[in-house]
């Protein structure tokens, strides 16, 4: 998950309990575990999608299970649903407020950073369950009178204007996406296209993957000059991947895709009768 997701929980002195992201059987199977074996249970659960940083999306039904789950097990949902407007393929984001009685368990909290370009202003907005608005109201008040006075005016242009921006951010995220699975499939790094958000969750090139995603990424900022993340900085189920971010424009990204294949070859990856170096 994002690491913000953990250590927010963590500051404010809560015990932390990780599961896997991936919205399948395997995902409630650990929510199960994770109300049974915990002591104390956990209260919590912070969900993102489409995600930072696996991509990963979610449908209504997945949704309506999960509200229905945390009714019986009385737990909060925290949505996190900054990635909303940055999907591909024509699949809409949906989000859990559309499930009927979501307002009863979860909260929702959306960014102006992605579908405006505005990171680093730091302006969102959260909506939901009535007693979480008003407690992070009330945490709030103790923390500041509110957001740089120009910084609010901004973000109810944005959303009170024209909308084209949007799709055009939508479009060039997704001209990025397809350049990169494409171009990095040619060096010889087969990354699996995401479908939704701003990153790409890449497993390491099978030849590569005893580096470890931490090891893998130095060696490929210091011999191909591409900077990833490793995917061991987002949890312990990220081991085994590293983090894109589609931040460049297309021709770095096919440069970026022409340095990972002289860096692979150099391994032994992808050099007929090659064997990957130790």
């Amino acid at each position: 998950s994002y690491p913000i997701h953990t250590f927010g929980f963590i500051i404010a002195g809560a015990t932390i309990r990780a599961v896997p992201t991936t919205p399948d059987e395997a995902y409630f199977e650990s929510l199960e575990r994770a109300m049974a074996f915990t002591v104390p249970r956990p209260s919590v659960l912070v969900v993102n999608y489409p995600s930072n940083p696996t991509a990963e999306t979610v449908d209504l039904a997945f949704y309506e299970r999960l509200v229905a789950w945390a009714r019986d097990n009385e737990v909060w949902v925290i949505s996190d649903l900054a990635y909303s407007e940055l999907y591909y393929d024509g699949k809409p984001t949906v989000s859990i407020l559309q499930v009927p009685g979501a307002k009863d368990v979860a909260v929702e909290f959306t960014s102006l950073s992605k579908t405006y370009s505005m990171a680093g202003w730091r302006i969102g907005f959260a909506v939901g369950n009535a007693k979480l608005i008003a407690a992070m109201t009330r945490v709030k008040s103790y923390l500041d009178y509110g957001a740089f006075t120009p910084i609010q005016a901004a973000a109810c242009a944005a959303l009170n204007g024209p909308q084209d921006i949007v799709e055009k951010n939508r479009q060039l995220y997704h001209k990025r996406r397809d350049v990169l699975v494409e171009s990095f499939a040619r060096s010889g790094w087969d990354i699996p296209a995401p479908p939704a958000s701003m990153f790409a969750w890449a497993p390491l090139p099978p030849a590569l993957a005893h580096l470890g995603s931490l090891e893998f990424s130095k060696q490929l900022l210091t011999e191909a000059k591409v900077a990833v993340a490793p995917g061991v900085g987002y949890g312990e189920n990220g081991e085994g991947f590293v983090r894109i971010a589609l931040v460049e424009n297309e021709q770095r990204l096919r440069q970026a895709a022409r340095n990972v294949k002289r860096y692979l070859q150099s391994m032994g990856v992808n050099v007929p009768g090659g064997k990957a170096a130790g």
